[in-house]
C-alpha cells in the first residue's frame, strides 16, 4: 500500500464515523511516520506494508491474549474487527503454481543458469512480488531449477 493511500484510507474512514479503522490505521500511519522521522528517509511501499503485517501481527497477539483471558467480549469484538480490517490490507501473498511460473519467468529473464545465479533470481523475485511470497519455498524451487 502506498503511503498516499494509508491516508486516503484514515481520512475516508473519518468521514465515516468508522472509529475502529481510524484507530487501526492511525496506529499504522505511526508506526509508518517513527521510520520517517528516526531514519530521515522517504517511506516506501514495502514500509507501509512492513507495518501493516507488524501491526496485524501485534493485534492478533493481542487478541489470543484476550480470548485466552476470557476478557470482556467487547475488548475482543473489537480486536477481531481491527484484525480483519488490517487483513484487508495485506497483499496476497504468491504461492503455489502462480510461485513457481513467477520463478520460471525471473530464472529467463535473468538468464540464470547455475546456483550462483541464485541471489540475483531471488532479489529480482523480490522485487517482482515485493516480497510477498514463501521464501523458503521459493528458495528451494530455485535451487532445484538451477541445479
Amino acid at each position: 500500500m502506498h503511503y498516499q493511500t494509508l491516508l486516503d484510507e484514515i481520512k475516508n474512514a473519518m468521514k465515516q464515523h468508522d472509529q475502529d479503522r481510524v484507530s487501526i490505521l492511525r496506529q499504522v500511519h505511526n508506526e509508518v511516520k517513527y521510520i520517517e522521522v528516526n531514519e530521515r528517509r522517504e517511506i516506501s511501499e514495502a514500509d507501509v506494508d512492513a507495518m501493516l503485517k507488524r501491526v496485524l501481527k501485534q493485534t492478533g497477539e493481542t487478541l489470543e491474549g484476550s480470548i485466552k483471558a476470557a476478557n470482556d467480549d467487547a475488548r475482543t469484538e473489537k480486536l477481531t474487527g481491527q484484525v480483519a480490517i488490517l487483513e484487508s490490507y495485506i497483499p496476497k501473498q504468491v504461492a503455489g503454481e502462480e510461485l513457481e511460473a513467477l520463478i520460471d519467468a525471473t530464472i529467463a529473464s535473468e538468464g540464470a543458469t547455475s546456483k550462483r545465479d541464485m541471489g540475483k533470481v531471488m532479489a529480482a523475485l523480490n522485487a517482482a512480488t515485493g516480497g510477498n511470497y514463501d521464501k523458503a519455498a521459493a528458495a528451494k524451487f530455485v535451487g532445484m531449477r538451477l541445479s
